[in-house]
């Protein structure tokens, strides 16, 4: 969900013109009763409830109000240190912008403010619970600080364990994007619950700026997990950059801002281990790199050259020279993309981690969730996967949006370990 500017955390004054009174008695009472009934403060309920003990340090303050709206918000710790807040899109709370601290009392104080300037103020006094002995779920944001992007860049989250499905609201709600300019967009759950991604109906707006917060420490998360860190990032999105691969002529389309600058002659996986026919987005790149498949029923240990990572299961753009012979006809790989050594050095001074990747004809699909597969189904289909609902008119432009991608950066690399082919 996207943050708005943080509130001014200062009272607002409202200047109220006096009551001018005309008529019989009779009007002037009935007049003075409709002003008092419009001129009635606000009714404002803050939470955490004043004297709670054991409190998250995950906690926010809350707020309902009803006949006007919050103007000002105070929070200080034992020690009179104002703790800065955000206010949420809503206006159901404000989110600490840094966990608190276990075992310390803080004290909140809200103003509500009424059309009729009448103010009513509320001060809860809380209490947070001591570091949870609980195991801490291990979350991993994909989404480094001050790089340039691609397009298609979803934020994404993963978890270890997954998160089960009666928490992912939970979850879903600790979760925060800033677009500038504004894109706003949803967050969607791989079905396992191991995955989270953010993006927008469309491609984001080379330029934009993305800021990020994951805020899941110590946030409860069902009955035997907290959350482990709170992560923040900011960076940049590119220019546009795409590739089409199509298995029916072998070649590779690359095209930046929709014109097409080359294709490349590719070999892609052979029948027995076939490549991956979807909509993937670059996840990590390597000048060099080993592929590692010891284990498997087709065992095999290479070192390659200008390798782009594609899915979790090891599909990779790469420099493949001892398949040159094959590229533009045969598919001879493990399920990678092989290019030529020269077409691959070039391919890394072109592309951007977040650029989409979209293969066609091939015999199998891509599988939810095996690599950043938010681009993989319609806007319809990946908003079910929220856990929260969905803002009403949110969906792609009728316009045709351009071909996706960026140009030079990186991201934290993925966890599992290299395969390819």
């Amino acid at each position: 969900m996207t943050l708005r500017r943080r509130l001014t955390l200062l009272g607002v004054t409202v200047a109220v013109a006096p009551l001018v009174l005309v008529g019989c008695t009779a009007d002037s009472e009935r007049g003075t009763g409709h002003h008092a009934k419009k001129a009635a403060p606000p009714e404002l309920t803050v939470t955490p409830g004043d004297q709670a003990r054991d409190v998250p340090v995950s906690a926010e303050v809350g707020t309902r109000v009803a006949g006007g709206r919050v103007t000002a918000v105070r929070i200080v710790d034992d020690k009179g240190k104002e703790i800065k807040a955000e206010p949420r899109e809503d206006g159901s709370g404000w989110v600490p912008s840094s966990p608190l601290q276990p075992k310390r009392t803080y004290t909140a104080e809200v103003t509500a403010t009424g059309d009729s300037g009448k103010t009513t103020t509320r001060k809860t006094t809380f209490t947070t619970m001591p570091k949870s002995s609980k195991p801490a779920i291990t979350s991993t944001l994909y989404f480094a600080g001050n790089q340039t992007y691609g397009t298609a860049m979803p934020v994404t989250v993963a978890f270890d364990p997954p998160v089960p499905k009666e928490a992912r609201a939970d979850v879903q709600r600790r979760l925060f994007v800033k677009t500038d300019p504004p894109q706003p967009g949803v967050w969607s759950w791989v079905g396992d619950g191991s995955q989270v991604y953010y993006r927008a109906p469309d491609f984001w707006k080379p330029g934009t700026t993305i800021s990020v917060r994951a805020g899941l420490e110590g946030l409860p998360i069902g009955k035997d997990l907290v959350g482990d860190a709170d992560r923040k990032a900011t960076s940049k999105i590119g220019k546009q950059v795409s590739l089409e691969i199509d298995n029916a002529t072998k070649q590779m389309s690359v095209l930046r801002d929709g014109k097409l600058l080359r294709k490349i002659p590719v070999s892609l996986g052979k029948p027995s281990t076939p490549t991956s026919s979807g909509k993937m987005v670059i996840m990590e790149k390597h000048q060099q790199t080993t592929f590692d498949t010891t284990g498997s029923a087709d065992p095999y240990v290479v070192d390659v050259e200008d390798a782009q990572r594609l899915t979790w299961g090891g599909e990779f753009i790469h420099g493949a020279p001892w398949s040159e012979g094959e590229q533009g006809n045969t598919n001879t790989s493990h399920g990678c993309t092989n290019v030529s050594a020269a077409a691959a050095d070039w391919l890394m001074g072109v592309t951007q981690v977040g650029d989409l990747v979209t293969v066609k004809g091939t015999e199998v699909p891509l599988t939810e969730g095996n690599g950043w597969t938010a681009w993989n189904v319609s806007w319809a289909e990946y908003v079910k996967g929220s856990a929260l609902p969905v803002p009403p008119g949110l969906g792609p432009a009728p316009a045709h949006q351009g071909h996706p991608g960026a140009v030079a950066g990186g991201s934290p690399a993925p966890q599992p370990s290299v395969t390819g082919g």
